[in-house]
């Protein structure tokens, strides 16, 4: 892979990144709504099957027309971003194609085409089927799009933790051997339920700031009430939820991702019965000089609970950056870490090992010697060995392995802030909506309208610690980022990136638009 490095564009690697950072930025933005407004319009058309109240069968339309045209445009943004796999990241794509591209070809096969087929009954058949079909289809669609998100998941979990695979250098890539291993990797399933149950917050905080517009505008009250009701209640439990499974998350980061854990603590040295930092003063714009040691200005920590949310623990031991670096602590599975040099100095070994095998295997069997087949079976042997620091091999210094300090601390203390206040939002409003008048709460309708961009900014935090903070690392240890890219030209990259923009911006700027239009023309009342 040497060869790689020699024909790269160097400004290449950033358009690149900044390419996919912004697809899937935009297409994030459309996605949690899909998720969320599919259990929010599940519930309600149950409502009407249970009472045949044609009261909810007006509303349950209602949300699935608005759901209708999100969906549409997650599906554009989505596409986009899964061919952008092939143009921009191809060494990526040829070197892990067969593990990666497995869950995206059952993403696109099954949950896809599942959405599509009950997506369609649910808007077109409500006088063709029956109400338990219809119902059935509502749910189905739903449950669609979370498979999808599913085996999404799945592939960007296997980047950050792979499991399941084995490199071949006859082949020189990474192939399968476990698609269960792969599919049902503890990472995988701890990132699904988190980004499942933080999208039901999205799904809930937009549903009761349409019903705070209403009421403000003392328009379609009952149903404003009613939905609101339950935008409340599945907003509660997602909340809670997203913390606990937030919880899981951060302790399956801490065991296979223990930079990433001290980027986004600002954890320079680390020990037995670390505090977590709960604010602490950081530069945003630079990075710290954490080879000081110098803790950040301002810190204020609750003693010991790093350590027991990382390892479960309250004296448990948790590495800080320079702790990696140097190496000689053992990580949770009893594993005495070497250091960043010794990694660095195995992984030029491996490289070196696979150019030798390549040229050896490239003389047909007749033309090797018993010495030099046995010495190939060595070099086999040692390359799966020591594969695991493959990548390292690529790591010019220390500097390169570090994650941006900054951005992953304030990323996610905005993501675990805002998401307590949306806990005592959704009890507080709960309270007012099943207790009290709520129409006469203007201030917090107010509140619930200006908390809805607040509840995408709290998700796409939560994304930007998860990409960032795995940085250099296209796949953890195994393919830094400049490695996986296309040998491409940088402007034709910058070219559709600013096309990218546009259209993007557009495609969102439609959606508010005509999302806007149809909250204001509100729900149609059967007769």
């Amino acid at each position: 892979m040497e060869h790689i490095l020699l024909n790269i564009d160097a400004g290449m690697v950033d358009w690149a990144r900044a390419q996919f950072a912004l697809t899937a930025i935009y297409h994030w933005l459309f996605v949690p709504l899909t998720l969320g407004l599919a259990v929010i319009m599940g519930i309600m058309e149950t409502c009407y099957y249970r009472t045949k109240n044609v009261f909810w069968k007006d509303a349950s339309m209602f949300w699935q027309k608005l759901f209708g045209i999100n969906f549409a445009m997650g599906v554009a943004t989505g596409l986009i971003l899964e061919f952008e796999f092939g143009t921009n990241w191809s060494n990526y794509s040829w070197f892990v194609g067969d593990i990666f591209g497995a869950p995206l070809a059952v993403e696109g096969i099954v949950a896809f085409f599942m959405e599509s087929t009950f997506v369609a009954v649910m808007f077109f058949g409500w006088k063709k089927v029956s109400p338990g079909f219809h119902l059935a289809s509502t749910w189905l669609t739903g449950l669609g799009a979370t498979i999808s998100a599913w085996w999404i998941l799945v592939a960007n979990s296997w980047m950050q933790y792979p499991v399941g695979c084995e490199f071949n250098p006859d082949t020189m890539r990474n192939e399968m051997v476990s698609f269960a291993e792969v599919a049902l990797s503890p990472f995988a399933v701890d990132k699904f339920f988190h980004t499942v149950t933080s999208s039901w917050i999205i799904g809930a905080l937009f549903t009761v700031a349409v019903c705070a517009y209403y009421l403000l505008r003392k328009r379609e009250q009952k149903m404003a009430i009613e939905s609101m009701k339950i935008g409340a209640i599945v907003g509660l439990v997602a909340s809670l939820l997203a913390g606990m499974t937030g919880d899981n998350s951060a302790y399956m980061v801490a065991k296979t991702q223990p930079m990433k854990l001290a980027a986004m603590e600002a954890l320079y040295d680390g020990g037995e019965g670390m505090p977590l930092t709960g604010i602490a003063l950081l530069n945003p714009f630079e990075q710290p000089d954490y080879a000081s040691g110098e803790e950040p200005a301002m810190k204020i920590a609750v003693p010991k609970m790093l350590s027991f949310l990382a390892t479960h623990d309250f004296d448990g031991y948790v590495p800080g950056v320079n702790d990696i670096i140097r190496g000689g602590w053992t990580d949770q599975n009893g594993v005495l870490q070497p250091s960043l040099d010794e990694k660095i100095k195995r992984g030029k070994e491996v490289i070196t090992a696979l150019g030798e095998y390549r040229d050896m295997k490239s003389m047909t069997s007749t033309q090797l010697s018993e010495e030099q087949k046995s010495e190939l079976a060595k070099k086999a042997d040692f390359i799966k060995d020591n594969m695991k620091y493959f990548g390292y091999g690529y790591i010019k210094d220390a500097e390169q392995t570090v994650p941006m300090i900054p951005l992953n601390f304030y990323a996610f203390r905005i993501m675990v802030g805002l998401g307590c206040l949306f806990i005592l939002f959704f009890l507080v409003t709960v309270y007012l909506v099943y207790k009290k008048d709520i129409t006469k709460g203007k201030w917090w309708l107010r509140c619930a309208i200006i908390l809805l961009p607040l509840g995408y900014v709290a998700s796409e935090a939560g994304w930007l610690v998860a990409e960032f903070g795995r940085q250099p690392w296209t796949i953890q240890d195994m393919m830094p980022t400049w490695i996986g890219v296309s040998d491409l030209s940088s402007t034709s990259v910058m070219i559709t990136f600013f096309l990218f923009l546009i259209l993007f911006t557009t495609l969102l700027a439609v959606e508010i638009n005509i999302l806007c239009k149809q909250i204001k023309k509100g729900p149609h009342y059967s007769k």
